[in-house]
């Protein structure tokens, strides 16, 4: 499996930088100003890379550990860049029994990423995701907005082809 996620550049601007800055100096002697910190710099840089967590880190004296073990415990949160099209496999009860695991397994091998992370080209992110109410459709993936239902593992290639 390819670990894109790693291979990814992080591409923040000066402009992004400045404007986290200025609101880390806003809010870092607040009590509790970890997690609208984080939030904030995720609305700005959509992500929260190492980087990014380093300026937090360097600004508000906080521990980077502290910093990276917050964001991995939330699920608010992401450690990577999210895709133009943000596929989302269903892995509840009624999908799982009739194969949305192995509908994730080839979107994996076809895009070359694991659950959680973006193809280099930006195109692509992969996640998981428990029972989204159509059940009566499964197995469903969503591509966005845009639900598909009662599919095979046929289905994908045709689907990806729609989007790439």
């Amino acid at each position: 499996m390819n670990t894109a996620n790693s291979t990814v550049a992080f591409k923040g601007t000066p402009e992004q930088e400045a404007q986290l800055i200025d609101f880390i100096s806003e809010k870092k002697n607040d009590k509790g100003a970890l997690m609208p910190i984080l939030q904030k710099a995720q609305e700005i840089y959509g992500y929260l890379p190492l980087e990014v967590q380093k300026i937090i880190s360097d600004n508000t004296g906080i521990p980077l550990e502290k910093i990276y073990g917050v964001v991995t415990f939330y699920a608010q949160f992401s450690l990577y860049p999210k895709g133009e099209y943000t596929i989302s496999v269903c892995l509840g009860t009624a999908c799982y029994v009739k194969g949305s695991g192995e509908l994730f397994d080839k979107l994996q091998e076809m895009l070359g990423i694991s659950g959680g992370e973006c193809t280099e080209d930006g195109k692509f992110s992969l996640e998981a995701c428990r029972c989204i109410g159509a059940c009566g459709l499964a197995p469903v993936l969503t591509v966005n907005e845009d639900v598909y239902g009662r599919l095979t593992v046929d289905d994908i290639d045709k689907i990806i082809a729609k989007y790439a």
